[in-house]
């Protein structure tokens, strides 16, 4: 057997909450300067808020206020209004936050390089596509992340806002063998109350993509996840690498996209890759694709480029090869311009992965 495991948690998970709040700024900043230079950090504990980082920008945003729209995002939980029945909430609302910004401007040596075109840092991205799944994405990702988004719709009260799923998939039988949920819940309800809940969805997150049913079902196997979010766990920017990527399928690059603006290759880069990796596969070319690119601070031109197509390559790889470096300027400005950075809304995907979403520049 080959059985590989990926995660996905939900977008009231402590460290996806930090992601949100830091993509939130970086949106903002950008809606009102598209020169902004963006690179904040949060961390949160308990209720406590601390926004860190770089920001060069005309525009002074209000915290606060985006603060309030991500928590409004995730207490809605995915429902159309607010009277769904909802109680997928977080433990404590905006008002009760106690907020620290410790935001200064942008280096003058950095911004000297980006200002001449050149990366903003060193660094290394990794891009991957797989035609396992209709969203190129591997198998057990794509169900850990829409059953997340499943359960967050479903009228219930007794469930909060912080969960994990976990799946582990058989790659030689084609088969699911573990499925796994931790969710929050209401202090006044047991497990028991909500597990056949839980388990359906898991069922017909499984059947959508035409797997089997059969499969171990794990719910809150501790017993009880009463004490969650960033009473539980401290949450901090960038710790969802795997959950914002590829599931652990694959490999992750050296930063963290969440609270960058896209002259920083840790994003721009990813983002270029991944949409190399699906032209690759979307081509016919492969059947999986993975392509690293890697960077030096200040200077325009990747300093690497590399294809891995595990062997499921339909052409030459020296064709392959040759495809990527005829066809992609792979320049910060040549990435930001060919994609549109400046005008995405990061808000859409700092929960529940960066890829695999329709609409997305990178997923064309």
């Amino acid at each position: 057997m080959r059985i590989i495991t990926s995660e996905q948690v939900s977008a009231g998970h402590p460290d996806k909450i930090c992601d949100q709040i830091a993509d939130a700024i970086v949106t903002d900043c950008l809606q009102h300067d598209r020169d902004s230079r963006v690179a904040i950090e949060c961390l949160l504990k308990n209720r406590n808020l601390v926004i860190a980082g770089e920001l060069t920008s005309t525009h002074d945003p209000d915290y606060r206020k985006l603060v309030g729209e991500v928590f409004d995002r995730i207490n809605n939980g995915g429902a159309d209004n607010d009277d769904a029945g909802l109680d997928y909430k977080l433990d404590f609302s905006v008002d009760e936050l106690n907020i620290e910004i410790l935001v200064e401007r942008q280096s003058s040596d950095i911004a000297l390089g980006v200002d001449n075109g050149g990366a903003g840092d060193q660094g290394m991205c990794y891009g991957y596509a797989t035609n396992e799944t209709p969203e190129l994405l591997p198998i057990p990702f794509v169900v850990a992340t829409q059953f997340l988004k499943l359960l967050k719709s479903y009228p219930t009260r007794m469930l909060k806002a912080d969960a994990k799923a976990q799946v582990s998939f058989d790659y030689d039988s084609g088969r699911i063998t573990t499925f796994l949920c931790s969710v929050q819940h209401v202090r006044e309800v047991e497990v028991d109350e909500f597990r056949e809940i839980v388990e359906k969805l898991m069922v017909r997150t499984a059947t959508a993509y035409g797997l089997n049913t059969d499969f171990v079902k794990l719910v809150n196997p501790t017993g009880r996840f009463v004490i969650g979010s960033s009473f539980a766990d401290c949450g901090v920017t960038g710790r969802k690498l795997a959950c914002d990527t590829y599931g652990g399928i694959g490999h992750i690059g050296g930063g963290a996209m969440s609270g960058k603006d896209p002259s920083k290759v840790d994003r721009s880069g990813a983002y270029a890759a991944r949409r190399i990796a699906r032209d690759i596969v979307n081509a016919g070319y492969a059947d999986k694709a993975e392509v690293q690119i890697a960077y030096a601070i200040g200077v325009a031109e990747p300093v690497s480029v590399y294809v891995e197509t595990f062997g499921t390559e339909h052409q030459d790889k020296e064709f392959i090869t040759q495809y990527v470096r005829e066809n992609y300027d792979l320049t910060p400005r040549g990435i930001i311009n060919g994609l549109g950075l400046l005008d995405v809304d990061y808000n859409t995907v700092s929960a529940y992965g960066h890829f695999g979403k329709q609409g997305l520049p990178w997923e064309k």
